[in-house]
């Protein structure tokens, strides 16, 4: 882990208790005198912490130095994605963010199941212990919208990942693209997209969702 999670990191001195105290306690044996590096996510900055004192309830700090600190992707990658299972969603966010993507939409399509609901709280758990082991410094943003048109309204320029004989690859300078559920996109909602915007990959395979988001954001981003 690349530092710690705390909303009010950056304060002069702070105090941690509960899962805070476990994991600098008896996780990672850290005593006093050690230095601690935290984010708020907010604003930017790594802050360097000294332990100043421990007990088997609470841990004191002191703030030693504040630095600007971006840890992201070098480019933004916005993926609209339409609504699948969530626990799917839930395996492959880490490698997401972990990717650097800046943003997911959660787009209820005309082959989404309208019974999937997803908790936003337990994503953004998820993308706070993703982000301390990879170092990233701004937390990935989350949406949802209720259908495909509202997205493209919001997105003119974005881009749909489907069967085409116009190939995603490594170059192709993309910034937002919608990737479809299990059974792929109504045709109503291919006709939203002009022929040159639609994308598909060079191969004969058929991708699952989640390995499809996984795929575009490692040739976008990586």
């Amino acid at each position: 882990m690349l530092y710690l999670y705390h909303k009010d990191a950056s304060q002069s001195q702070l105090t941690l208790v509960g899962d805070e105290h476990r994991y600098i306690f008896k996780v990672r044996r850290h005593k006093v005198d050690d230095t601690l590096h935290m984010r708020n996510l907010e604003d930017g900055l790594l802050h360097a912490y000294t332990i100043t004192y421990i007990d088997k309830r609470s841990v004191m700090l002191e703030l030693q130095e504040s630095k600007v600190l971006e840890v992201k992707a070098k480019t933004s990658l916005h993926i609209g994605w339409c609504v699948i299972d969530p626990k799917s969603v839930e395996k492959v966010l880490p490698t997401l963010n972990e990717m650097g993507v800046d943003k997911i939409t959660f787009i209820y399509c005309k082959r989404s199941q309208q019974s999937f609901k997803l908790d936003f709280k337990r994503l953004e758990k998820i993308l706070l212990n993703s982000s301390q082991q990879s170092g990233r410094s701004e937390m990935m943003k989350l949406e949802t919208v209720a259908e495909l048109k509202t997205f493209l309204d919001e997105n003119p320029d974005a881009k749909m990942l489907n069967f085409s004989d116009n190939k995603l690859t490594v170059s192709s300078n993309i910034d937002t693209i919608v990737i479809g559920c299990e059974g792929g996109f109504h045709e109503e909602e291919v006709a939203l997209f002009a022929s040159e915007n639609v994308m598909g990959f060079d191969t004969p395979l058929v991708l699952k969702s989640e390995s499809a988001v996984c795929a575009v954001a490692s040739k976008v981003l990586l």
